[in-house]
């Protein structure tokens, strides 16, 4: 009997020894969940863009939400729009600087701190989307976008396209090369460039700025970025005439920039969160875009009385050999500018020859069909 009751005795003191280590086990859990959260790391992602703003502010908070949510917490990020925290065009030195960890633009607004970069936004008469998207991560891009970034501390990444851009909302009719004589036009990067080669003058403005620009007569003309951007800036009640195709920027890259200090300090598996959540939003952007020009083109010819025109093609034609210029001349000064150069035209000659037997050859016969 004595020996029966010392074995129960014993299993029970062995089940409540098992019960108290599950209870603590699980009480170190809950203060470990608890210590984790209170030592969250805290980034700071400052835009170009204005807050919220459709498409182009909104994937920045896209962004910022996927790496706080597939971190679990562990990295938290805030973003602050154009002016909020720093000037739009303040976005690469306060990176740069550590003032904020991230920022989210386009490379072309850097040409004056590195002229190189803007070969990663756009080019005028270059690669679309979903080439240059391409050449960044397949075709060497990548790497020579850190060798430009990498004096400044930055790591740059893709976070979005815009897609082939439109030409731009005018306040008079484009007939002729004539027409662009004397022209002020908000444009950007080497389409700015080709610009005043033209015998207009390029304009440097926050997307902010534009609607007052235009409509006051500062300028005469802008580019933004296509139907549904434009569309929320209400560019189509400050112009009358809505040109297309955007020769200057093909397929625009938007771009993460990552203070490369607090990048470096993070935990793998963070870095890797990060620059994952990256490649995501790149994708989205441009999925959500070309759908949403879609819808806004129309209601913008329809609803708003848009009208719509095609650059004439002796304007086309010579805006082309104008950019081939440009860009060459851009090229010739210094290696690194020659090597992307070298590079990114290598590239296009590659993808033209693809491109006429699939991408151009299937549009074409299925438009031309359906017409």
């Amino acid at each position: 009997m004595k020996r029966r009751e010392f074995v129960t005795a014993l299993g029970l003191g062995a089940a409540g020894a098992v019960l108290a280590g599950c209870t603590g086990s699980e009480s170190g859990a809950e203060k470990q969940q608890a210590t984790v959260k209170q030592e969250a790391i805290k980034w700071k992602m400052v835009t170009t863009w204005p807050k919220n703003f459709p498409g182009l502010g909104t994937a920045a908070n896209s962004l910022a939400e996927k790496i706080t949510k597939m971190s679990g917490g562990r990295l938290e990020v805030k973003v602050f729009g154009a002016g909020e925290l720093v000037p739009a065009f303040g976005v690469f030195d306060a990176v740069s600087s550590g003032t904020a960890q991230m920022g989210h633009g386009a490379s072309y607004y850097w040409k004056g701190k590195a002229a190189a970069a803007q070969f990663f936004a756009a080019v005028p008469f270059g690669l679309n989307a979903q080439e240059i998207s391409s050449w960044i991560y397949y075709g060497g891009g990548i790497e020579l976008w850190k060798e430009v970034y990498a004096p400044f501390g930055l790591i740059p990444t893709a976070v979005g396209n815009t897609g082939v851009q439109m030409a731009g909302w005018f306040n008079k009719e484009i007939n002729s090369m004539k027409d662009l004589q004397g022209l002020k036009m908000r444009i950007p990067g080497l389409g700015g460039e080709v610009i005043n080669r033209a015998g207009g003058t390029a304009v440097s403005l926050p997307g902010s700025e534009l609607f007052t620009a235009l409509q006051t007569g500062a300028i005469d003309a802008t580019e933004w970025v296509g139907p549904y951007n434009d569309k929320a800036f209400g560019l189509y009640k400050a112009a009358k005439y809505y040109y297309y195709p955007g020769w200057h920027e093909p397929g625009t890259v938007l771009e993460g920039m990552i203070n490369q200090k607090a990048f470096e300090a993070l935990p793998a598996d963070l870095q890797d969160i990060v620059m994952v959540a990256t490649r995501a939003a790149n994708q989205d952007m441009m999925d959500e875009l070309t759908y949403r020009n879609a819808l806004a083109l129309k209601e913008l010819v329809t609803d708003h009385g848009t009208e719509l025109r095609k650059l004439p093609d002796e304007v086309f034609s010579k805006l082309r050999s104008l950019s081939d210029e440009v860009v060459f001349d851009e090229a010739k000064k210094d290696d690194l500018t020659r090597r992307i150069y070298d590079s990114f035209m290598n590239f296009r000659s590659l993808a033209d020859e693809y491109q006429k037997i699939s991408e151009y050859a299937y549009l074409h016969g299925r438009i031309q069909t359906g017409a």
